[in-house]
């Protein structure tokens, strides 16, 4: 019997099975997963879920409460081979008693928009498969640099009716799938492959959101918005991941993704759970516009469900006493202070201060002089308020100390101060549209004021000499969340608000005051300066997220600063950011200056082929360079030592088709 002689619509009481792709590096089910599955279930008979390596037993249980069938799997081969093993695994002949099959995958959120109408619409046509989006075809194909890559239905969502895995093209089709060891592979042995191979042997399909409809070549990655408002239910995740000078290039703005998703009712925590745990927080940060800059009048804070909040302040230098508490007075309800000091008279002083002041919004006093001032206000926060922060008496606490820059000049040092306190504690208003955030988003982990990049060379080396420890620190600690590169996601200055709860795996160790070193020898690598770059990581691995948040007022000058610098810097690199970037990537690590620097950036710029026989040349003076270097230069200009890639054998890292 011919093709279009058995090819037809979907039964209206059909049968359909959904073989369910899933990877997580820890084995994890997050939210997202559970809430698309039970909403897939009207739709399926039988729900299979392919688990590709680790699963937690948490995790099992809650597969196990949506699914039908939970199979475990070793992570190879990609999703590929999961479908052709899981396809294996239920048999051919139990597969033939359903009318349709759907192969989809973890990599995307949903339903944003309601299944029902494109199950209705798909099921009413006469196809022998379909899809949800597509990619264009691209000439030349980019993964062997000639040919031309098909268009093609994307892997996370392929339904297949009988009339097609029915037949012996289908089983053929599998049974001749070559191994699968890269990423590469998968796209050129099977998600490019699929549609055309199956329209050639005369099968007929059609895609739910084609790619004609739309402006770009992958719509599904950079048409989110406007597949939402056509009514897609699928909202991919890599937007949310990607490397965000590829979305500049592209003018791909990931907050409007999430605002659209958060207008049409999807539980947007679920996707910054998700992203937090398996992506560079930087990248979030940038990709979702984690920005918030807030006004000073209050606009969102809900009195009716007022947070428990306390205030831990770190008081050196008792001058700065009032201005502290001039902040903390700025919250939008009562509090408690702890304050943590290093000599009786100090605490005598802070005390008499705060009795001056009477001010009616601090719940409770706690004056704690401690015992030895190792690691600063970290120590003192880590150490001596350990009871604070494990406890579960608060929603929010913030986190101030009377910050002095000694080291720097007195502007450097004043602006720094006043950087991180006016972004946490501005004013009344700002502080409630703060906590408000807190209130409203449940995976709330940080919130800190931007990278501070005004009066000091922070920006691309802000790791300083502190990575190689922090990774170390992170293996101890069980934290996977990748670096990011070439800073990270940090408070730095060490003045936060944070949930408590985002802190366990830095605050459930018992950290003594012998962990610090001398506070005279507070210097990069230290264990105050990796603590300091660690709290966002930290909280990622929980699953919570960072926002970054600034006054209207340091936005402008912050902005204003950022765009001259950038364009300065722009002035001789060719093209994009995304370019610029990789053409100085291309020329190598080049600080300071030099002579040596120069010969090293022209010959990999221009005679990459030589850069071998010419480091013979090199070596003999490298070192002697590399002395003269460092003896010239200051400790802010030093950059810490890479830790080994490794490249996971997973989709969701690289996914782009």
């Amino acid at each position: 019997m011919s093709q279009v002689e058995v090819r037809s619509r979907f039964p209206e009481n059909g049968r359909r099975v959904i073989f369910y792709l899933f990877y997580d590096p820890r084995g994890i089910v997050d939210d997202y997963v559970p809430y698309k599955l039970e909403r897939l279930r009207k739709f399926a008979e039988h729900i299979f879920v392919v688990v590709n390596g680790k699963l937690t037993d948490e995790g099992r249980a809650r597969l196990e409460g949506v699914a039908d069938t939970v199979w475990q799997r070793e992570n190879v081969g990609f999703d590929v081979w999961g479908y052709k093993e899981a396809l294996s695994e239920f048999g051919q002949e139990r597969l033939s008693e359903y009318d349709e099959l759907i192969l989809m995958n973890y990599t995307w959120f949903g339903p944003v928009n309601p299944f029902e109408p494109v199950f209705e619409r798909m099921d009413a046509l006469e196809v022998d498969f379909w899809g949800m989006t597509e990619h264009a075809a691209m000439d030349p194909n980019p993964f062997t640099g000639i040919g031309i890559l098909p268009s093609h239905i994307q892997s996370h969502w392929i339904a297949v009716r009988r009339s097609m895995f029915d037949t012996d093209a289908w089983r053929s089709y599998w049974r001749d799938m070559p191994p699968i060891t890269s990423y590469t592979d998968s796209i050129l042995s099977h998600e490019s492959k699929f549609t055309s191979r199956f329209e050639s042997d005369g099968f007929a399909y059609e895609v739910a959101f084609p790619q004609r409809n739309y402006s770009t070549w992958h719509p599904a990655f950079f048409d989110a918005e406007e597949l939402m408002n056509d009514g897609c239910p699928v909202l991919k995740r890599r937007p949310f991941f990607h490397d965000p000078l590829l979305l500049d290039r592209e003018a791909v703005i990931g907050r409007r993704y999430v605002e659209k998703a958060i207008e049409l009712g999807y539980p947007v925590d679920f996707i910054y759970r998700n992203i937090a745990r398996n992506s560079q927080p930087k990248a979030l940060n940038t990709n979702a516009a984690m920005l918030e800059i807030m006004p000073d009048v209050d606009v969102s804070y809900d009195s009716s469900k007022p947070l428990r909040l306390a205030v831990i302040m770190h008081i050196f230098y008792t001058d700065l006493t009032d201005e502290l508490l001039d902040y903390a007075s700025n919250l939008p309800s009562n509090f408690d202070l702890y304050i943590t000091t290093t000599e009786d008279a100090f605490a005598d002083a802070i005390a008499a201060t705060i009795e001056r002041r009477n001010d009616p919004r601090i719940a409770k006093v706690d004056i704690r002089v401690l015992p030895s001032n190792r690691g600063r206000d970290m120590g003192a926060f880590f150490v001596g308020c350990r009871d604070v922060i494990t406890s579960d008496e608060y929603d929010v606490i913030f986190k101030v100390h009377s910050k002095k820059t000694v080291q720097e000049n007195v502007n450097a040092g004043n602006f720094f101060r006043r950087h991180q306190l006016m972004n946490l504690l501005n004013s009344p208003g700002y502080a409630a549209n703060l906590v408000a955030l807190f209130q409203r988003e449940p995976g709330l982990g940080f919130a800190y004021a931007p990278t501070i990049h005004i009066g000091y060379p922070t920006l691309g080396r802000a790791w300083f000499d502190n990575k190689a420890p922090a990774a170390e620190l992170c293996k101890k600690l069980g934290i996977e969340v990748p670096f990011d590169d070439p800073s990270p996601l940090a408070p730095f200055g060490c003045m936060f608000a944070f949930r408590p709860e985002a802190l366990r795996l830095l605050s459930d160790v018992e950290w003594e005051y012998s962990d610090y070193p001398d506070p005279k020898e507070h210097t990069d690598g230290s264990i105050a300066h990796v603590q300091e770059r660690l709290f966002s990581y930290a909280a990622a691995e929980r699953g919570y997220h960072t926002r970054t948040v600034a006054t209207t007022r340091y936005a402008a000058v912050s902005h204003t600063s950022l765009e001259y610098k950038l364009d300065r810097i722009s002035r001789n690199i060719p093209g994009y950011a995304i370019d610029a970037v990789h053409f100085l990537d291309q020329s190598g690590e080049y600080i300071g200056g030099g002579f040596l620097g120069y010969v090293k950036a022209y010959v990999r710029l221009r005679h990459p082929g030589k850069v071998g026989k010419l480091y013979a040349i090199y070596r003999p003076v490298r070192g002697t360079y590399r002395a003269l270097w460092r003896a010239t230069h200051p400790r802010s200009w030093k950059r810490a030592p890479e830790p080994t890639a490794v490249e996971p054998n997973t989709v969701d890292e690289m996914e782009l088709l």
